[in-house]
């Protein structure tokens, strides 16, 4: 029997006189409850549903099995399509009334791999079904017959899933058993003599009983909606998955040795990616491989096809010159933003901070996992490696080297492609700036973006991009020292604290940061006011942890004085060309030195002298009225608010008493009293009553200390 195209019906109305699903064969799986299965059951019966709805047919995938010479057919492949349209043929048949003559054949299917299976199957053709129940396994169960130990048989449990769903789906399709019979739906048939095999190849592709994996299904979709397009296009992209693709993929295996996951998280990426060049988000949208086949490459799907086997071969062509992680190795150092000695700069590279130099084994790795900063690098490397004829090495270094400078300094503000953010979905402008630097080596200002929403990378970091453009093309001599100042882990890339107009600044920056962080900050506060106010009540100094020196060393609209914090900082730097701790310390001794010769102690000389003005935390520090009232601040053990771990430093610089966790520290308790710290004054109150039993005047001369408040209340507190 050569290859010919069948129905249901008319199959058995040639060579095949009954169907049966040999033992050897596994369960009906097309039932099962897992999410896979579910996902499967759902886009077949959408696709047989179109076909008897629509008016388009549908050819489903070969069904090969063994024909014997009485015509029985024993399914090789096609077990499952098979009884999915044997339950919908009977479903027709039963819920249409169609005479016994005209359904003849689905008598003539049936399972051999439990007798339970074969009974059941006997059991639907003499069933008498009203269709009124919601659930139409539950109308069968309740029929004089079905003995209870059925519903532990996987086929029949799966076979009642099926038909439930058969049910809910097309309940309301009329005449369904006509368009049936007329061919709605349809497979092609090939006996495996024909083929030219054997009975043991049929026995061994059967042994291995297992599932198609999720991978296969969509390989074997991808292929169906390839060879609606281009049966030449088809082949040999599949041919590409099956060899080269899968050699490209084998370096990033998983533990099972296969690059399924891996796989279909690059091809997860590149969906992202044809979505964002076209303006929109995947945010709200399935994600789903699947579902990705059909929005992106179903129809007319063209260039999203060769896109995407561009975007395959170029990594192929890669790795046919060099390993990936070595092209990677040569151009990106993993750094970090806590750890000082982990960040290196190393000449003609970038600095990742993500957790893998390797963007595209990263993706591979991480799956939908990979955050959207991530995905703007890909793409850039990727962009390069489409287009390397025109752009010189030297040329990408310098340029993937902005759009890291881009990416790093644009947070979750920037990096976000939701269309209810502020500014709303950016990804899209991103790629389009992307694809500016990389071949033409040109920022694009926003008016310029033809992206829809022209909002893209920080504004404050892309101007400052397009500046050190400019100026590395007047100072070429100096631009590995500016890259050395970029690539500091207090820096990340933006260099703005610093600036362009002193290049000897550069060098004397990292020697700086080299010292002591507490000396670093009791040096630059003694040079002058170098805080910067986050909400008017909110200031942010440093510390020494290092995320509250990136804090102040990154310019931000929502923070005002940071260029008073650039002024002190250009002015410690101009004191030496190489600094040290011994320096350093030189500069706090003489201004505390100063302080007490003039008798003038303003809230600096308390916030250099005490240790317990400078927690190892945030740098963040909480004034109600800096203006009027400087002596009264908090410290802040979190980012954003007071929390019972603050406390006010001219109490707990005392050494004494218990600060109260409850008042967010600013009380002071001794027994039944405690203290709290006016601007000028310490005053003593009673628990209970909240009276005031005491006061210690501060004496002041224009609202600024004469004395040493702290030595004072030590003293005084010794009577209390």
């Amino acid at each position: 029997m050569p290859e010919s195209l069948q129905t249901f019906i008319n199959i058995f109305q040639g060579n095949v006189r009954r169907i049966i699903i040999p033992n050897i064969q596994r369960d009906y799986a097309q039932g099962r409850n897992t999410d896979e299965i579910r996902r499967v059951r759902s886009r077949f019966l959408d696709a047989l549903y179109k076909a008897v709805t629509t008016g388009t047919k549908i050819k489903l995938d070969f069904v090969y099995g063994d024909l014997s010479d009485n015509g029985t057919l024993t399914p090789l492949d096609g077990q499952q399509r098979l009884t999915t349209l044997f339950l919908l043929h009977w479903y027709a048949a039963k819920k249409e009334n169609v005479p016994a003559d005209e359904t003849a054949c689905l008598k003539n299917f049936s399972y051999d791999t439990r007798p339970d299976s074969r009974k059941f199957c006997k059991f639907l053709i003499d069933a008498e079904v009203s269709f009124d129940a919601e659930n139409l396994s539950a109308e069968l169960e309740n029929l004089a017959g079905f003995p209870l130990g059925w519903k532990k048989d996987p086929t029949i449990s799966s076979m009642f899933v099926m038909l439930d769903d058969i049910h809910e789906k097309f309940r309301g399709v009329e005449n369904l058993w006509g368009k049936l019979a007329g061919g709605a739906i349809s497979f092609y048939f090939l006996s495996i003599k024909d083929m030219g095999l054997t009975d043991e190849l049929y026995i061994t592709m059967n042994s291995r009983g297992k599932p198609l994996t999720d991978f296969e299904h969509f390989k074997a979709e991808f292929k169906s909606k390839l060879d609606e397009l281009d049966r030449e296009l088809s082949a040999r992209i599949i041919l590409k998955i099956d060899t080269a693709w899968t050699d490209l993929l084998w370096t990033y295996r998983d533990a099972n040795n296969l690059i399924d996951d891996g796989f279909l998280a690059y091809f997860n990426f590149l969906c992202d990616v044809i979505l964002y060049r076209k303006g929109g988000t995947p945010q709200g949208k399935s994600r789903d491989p699947f579902d990705l086949l059909e929005e992106f490459f179903g129809g007319d799907a063209m260039e999203n096809i060769l896109f995407m086997e561009k975007s395959f071969d170029c990594w192929c062509e890669l790795a046919a010159q060099e390993k990936i992680s070595y092209f990677f190795a040569d151009r990106v150092s993993r750094g970090s933003r806590s750890d000082k000695t982990v960040n290196r700069h190393v000449s003609d590279k970038i600095i990742t901070y993500s957790s893998d130099a390797d963007f595209f084994g990263d993706c591979i790795r991480s799956g939908k996992n990979f955050s959207l900063g991530k995905v703007v690098m890909l793409y850039a490397f990727q962009t390069y490696l489409l287009n390397r004829e025109k752009i010189s090495d030297a040329d990408f270094r310098r340029r993937i080297r902005i759009v890291n400078n881009l990416v790093t300094n644009s947070g979750d503000a920037e990096l976000s492609n939701s269309e209810k953010r502020n500014n709303g979905n950016r990804i899209p402008a991103m790629l389009e700036q992307v694809d500016s630097i990389l071949l033409r080596g040109k920022i694009l200002q926003r008016k310029e973006i033809k992206t829809a929403n022209a909002y893209n990378f920080n504004e404050i970091q892309l101007e400052e991009e397009r500046k050190k453009i400019s100026w590395t093309t007047d100072n070429p001599d100096k631009a590995a020292a500016l890259f050395e100042l970029e690539d500091h882990y207090l820096l990340g890339g933006q260099i703005g604290i610093v600036g362009l107009n002193c290049p000897e600044n550069f060098k004397r920056f990292i020697s700086l940061f080299e010292c002591d962080y507490d000396k670093i900050t009791c040096a630059l506060l003694a040079t002058g006011d170098y805080q910067q106010v986050e909400n008017g009540k909110r200031y942010q100094f440093d510390s020494t942890r290092a995320q509250s020196w990136q804090n102040l060393f990154h310019r931000s609209g929502l923070v005002k004085n940071f260029d008073d914090t650039q002024e002190t900082l250009d002015k410690l730097l101009s004191g030496a060309e190489k600094f040290s701790d011994d320096y350093l310390q030189k500069i706090i001794d003489d201004y505390l030195a100063a302080c007490e010769r003039k008798s003038e102690f303003e809230w600096t000389y308390y916030f250099i002298k005490y240790k317990d003005f400078r927690p190892p935390r945030y740098g963040k520090y909480w004034w109600e009225n800096f203006g009027e009232e400087p002596y009264c601040f908090v410290t802040l053990s979190e980012q954003l608010k007071r929390s019972t771990k603050s406390y006010q430093p001219f109490l707990k610089a005392a050494g004494v008493g218990e600060l109260s966790r409850e008042d967010l520290g600013m009380r002071l308790y001794f027994g039944e009293r405690y203290v709290v710290c006016e601007n000028d004054s310490y005053v003593v109150k009673n628990s209970a009553t909240e009276a005031e039993e005491d006061r210690l005047k501060i004496n002041q001369r224009g609202g600024i200390d004469t004395e040493d408040r702290i030595e004072k209340f030590k003293d005084w507190i010794k009577n209390f």
